[in-house]
């Protein structure tokens, strides 16, 4: 299935492969669809919109088995605090719903900060702007495409750190 995502892709003449997975509309996660593309976790691309509450708006990519750090997130944006947009608002913003938003073809186009991992491996998958179809490619075309929107493209530690369960005794 051709998406705004694959055109735009298409456009720039940047190589990518559509990849197509059932959905379960119960479960949306990144993992879930690691699972069912074959990919690692790491390499699954979530696109979160997010909002400092005064009506600026970026987007988040982070790695599908990671969760946000909004301090972080703040700090890279240069504002106070960053929260995720409300649901009811991401697809009148992007024009895409949970699960299948994208940066490529989205509505208005906002800053873009990728989590910095993003550049550790050969290919990425990102939602191709529809619920049950990912892009593979490269990051490096991830990012070029990403710039060629417009608004500023980053790549910045964006995730919260991972502590190891302390031992009880």
């Amino acid at each position: 299935m051709k998406t705004n995502g694959a055109r735009f892709l298409e456009s720039l003449g940047i190589a990518f492969e559509l990849r197509e997975y059932e959905v379960d509309p119960d479960d949306l996660t990144a993992i879930a669809v690691a699972r069912k593309i074959g990919m690692p976790p790491e390499q699954v691309f979530k696109t979160l919109l997010t909002t400092n509450g005064s009506g600026d708006y970026a987007f988040a990519v982070i790695p599908g088995d990671a969760e946000l750090d909004f301090k972080k997130l703040a700090r890279v944006c240069a504002w106070r605090k960053a929260e995720m947009s409300p649901l009811k608002d991401v697809q009148p913003l992007t024009g895409y719903i949970r699960g299948g938003v994208t940066v490529f073809g989205a509505k208005k186009p906002y800053p873009v900060f990728i989590d910095e991992t993003v550049i550790l491996f050969d290919r990425i998958s990102v939602s191709a702007g529809t619920r049950g179809t990912q892009l593979i490619l490269a990051p490096e075309d991830y990012l070029r495409a990403a710039a060629a929107i417009g608004p500023p493209v980053e790549t910045a530690d964006l995730t919260k750190e991972i502590r190891p369960l302390e031992a009880h005794e």
